[in-house]
């Protein structure tokens, strides 16, 4: 997918595929699950071709949107350990990770796991 500049996105160029692992944002307060619903249909609208989501419910809103609204493939973890050992073993040279939800769920985790780097705590 071409960004809408024109230019060519990282995954394009590499010839991966748009990776999204995404986490719960958290105190959204009354709002909370139709702002999780919104993430899933905007990453269809922007072509990401997998979405992680990881966390509890409000995650699991998150990759049901989604997929409903035309993410090829979507899936749902419960916790960041699980979500980067699955990574590990479905990503592909190419392929390009976005890592993104509240400070409180602690995604950076599994950005440090894959990278290779020491996994951090609060």
């Amino acid at each position: 997918m071409t960004e809408a500049n024109g230019e060519t996105t990282e995954a394009e160029a590499t010839g991966g595929r748009r990776i999204a692992v995404l986490g719960e944002m958290l105190e959204l307060g009354d709002e909370s699950v139709e702002a999780h619903r919104e993430v899933g249909r905007y990453a269809a609208k922007v072509g990401v071709d997998f979405v992680l989501a990881v966390g509890g419910d409000l995650a699991k809103q998150l990759a049901l949107a989604a997929g409903a609204s035309g993410v090829p493939d979507i899936g749902f973890v419960r916790d960041n350990e699980t979500a980067a050992a699955y990574l590990a073993t479905i990503l592909q040279p190419g392929d390009v990770v976005l890592v993104k939800a509240s400070r409180g769920s602690q995604l950076w985790q599994i950005a440090q796991a894959l990278t290779g780097q020491p996994v951090t705590g609060l």
